[in-house]
């Protein structure tokens, strides 16, 4: 991707994120999509100019957005395996934009070969815009809308090493589980899916821990091409990477058919086993 190009996107998803901010001062309608599921007209009007942007961009690629009726056909249509994705996800962690927090996220993802390549995340309550994959050798951010700099990601150390983002729902179900598994363990969540994983990569905790199966692709793509890009795993409880392809996901939902972990290779050295094991037991 040429260094132009890159420049462009980002102005677009950073202005796309403050147009969002001040769509919501205005005011803002919600719908029900489905159980503890919500949408915004505020998500919709900015999937429209998401998606009309990158059509216009990437005329030959494929463009599936949260909000567009089509996403599921386009998916279902299966383009062959050079074809590239590109997932959006106008308002990631909805709630929180709803309820005035700031833990919200734009997002948008590259997938080629059925590999996520390339993400952007960013969250327009603190200015703060994350980019990176192996499509653009390495993980970069944008403060305020200044210029891009690199990102050295680090492992957690000291009390960070015995954090885990764990959602309310998961710990819940799993929390005494995971519990046992890990010593001296401290749960925390927040709002958006990239958002959670962006605390792993900045070393501000050792892992996310995501069971509930609701994830889509157009949550996951630009995180985990940011986490793979700063040398996180990206596996199921299994220690299996974290698939892409037609087999991988609802056809139905685009939901990902695994349970997904993102943390540091030591963490998942240590830990994934012994949580794989009392998640058997658990259940």
């Amino acid at each position: 991707m040429q260094p132009a190009l890159q420049t462009e996107i980002c102005q677009f998803i950073r202005e796309i994120g403050q147009k969002a901010v001040q769509l919501r001062k205005q005011g803002f309608e919600v719908d029900e999509k489905g159980f503890d599921d919500y949408v915004t007209n505020v998500d919709r009007e900015l999937d429209q100019l998401l998606s009309q942007k990158f059509v216009a961009w990437f005329p030959d690629d494929v463009v599936i957005s949260e909000e567009n009726l089509r996403s599921l056909e386009l998916w279902r249509q299966k383009p062959d395996f050079a074809s590239k994705f590109w997932l959006i996800d106008p308002i990631d962690g909805t709630d929180d934009f709803i309820h005035g927090r700031e833990f919200y996220s734009v997002m948008v993802g590259v997938l080629e070969g059925f590999q996520p390549v390339c993400g952007w995340v960013y969250a327009p309550k603190s200015d703060h815009l994350y980019f990176g994959g192996k499509a653009v050798n390495g993980v970069f951010t944008i403060t305020n809308g200044n210029i891009a700099e690199p990102l050295y990601p680090h492992e957690p150390i000291g009390a960070s090493c015995d954090r885990i983002i764990v959602s309310k729902k998961d710990d819940l179900a799993y929390g005494d589980a995971i519990r046992a598994a890990v010593p001296n363990v401290e749960f925390y969540s927040l709002g958006s899916f990239g958002l959670k994983v962006l605390e792993v990569v900045n070393g501000r905790a050792n892992a996310y821990i995501y069971l509930n199966r609701r994830v889509k692709l157009w949550d996951t793509v630009g995180p985990l091409a940011i986490a793979k890009a700063a040398g996180l795993i990206c596996c199921d409880l299994q220690g299996r990477e974290i698939g892409f392809g037609y087999d991988d996901i609802d056809p139905n939902k685009l939901t990902h058919n695994q349970l997904i972990v993102v943390g540091w290779p030591k963490f998942i050295d240590q830990y994934l086993a012994t949580i794989a094991k009392n998640l058997c037991l658990h259940n």
